[in-house]
């Protein structure tokens, strides 16, 4: 179930062919499965229930995308902050240290739950086939990863970070610190700047979404990635 060394180096580009790929739904063409993007879907969906009209769902639905990209982008960002962006980015696992402080005190993998928040968010912009499909396959791959990243720390690290796995929950993060504070400091600039695709798609679904225009959501969402590829050649290598 764990992910190969290959799958964690690619992990990247693995992530932007499912991405991609639930946004082509290439076998909608081929099956005329779908017509209307999953933010319509969900807002008409919820119209049907009588809880509110269609105009309401629809800001409904949008609100509870913002907040799935927020809670993404600030996730990430705080465990990007103590873990550190070059090693965030860096193609390589790592296991030098035992990080204790700031959400791995609640979560194992506040990395990863973000980026599935993120997704959550993501795919309103999408079909619903191609929704569902992302989903299943980012949630699917997340697990691989987190499987994969488990068993080298637990090989690395030892008896201390079994420990560790038994006090804190590996995704689902505790309402309370689950261990002590190990007292490493948060770089914060280089997190936000590591970050900033994920900063840029809230930017997006908060500042267009009230035109109710998925495609132009898209264009930001786009203009972040490619804000972010240029932002993150500043992140010092290891």
């Amino acid at each position: 179930m764990k992910a190969t060394a290959l799958e964690f180096r690619l992990r990247y580009w693995i992530h932007t062919a499912i991405y991609v790929l639930g946004f082509a739904v290439p076998w909608n063409h081929w099956l005329h499965l779908d017509t209307i993007r999953t933010w319509q879907f969900l807002a008409a969906w919820v119209s049907r229930t009588g809880w509110l009209g269609f105009s309401g769902a629809t800001i409904a639905v949008l609100v509870v995308g913002i907040l799935f990209a927020f809670a993404g982008a600030a996730l990430r960002t705080w465990g990007s902050a103590y873990l550190g962006a070059s090693v965030v980015i860096d193609a390589a696992m790592h296991g030098e240290r035992m990080i204790a402080a700031g959400p791995y005190r609640r979560t194992r993998n506040p990395l990863y739950l973000g980026t599935f928040l993120h997704t959550l968010a993501l795919v309103l912009l999408t079909l619903p086939s191609g929704a569902i499909f992302t989903i299943v396959l980012i949630g699917l791959f997340q697990l691989r990863l987190i499987f994969a990243e488990e068993s080298y720390l637990s090989a690395k690290l030892g008896e201390p970070y079994r420990e560790y796995c038994a006090k804190v929950p590996r995704l689902l993060p505790a309402l309370t610190p689950r261990v002590p504070d190990s007292g490493a400091r948060p770089a914060w600039a280089m997190a936000f700047v590591g970050e900033l695709y994920m900063w840029g798609v809230f930017v997006s679904f908060a500042a267009l979404g009230w035109l109710y225009n998925s495609m132009l959501i898209l264009q930001g969402v786009l203009v972040s990635l490619g804000a972010s590829l240029v932002a993150r050649a500043f992140i010092p290598k290891r």
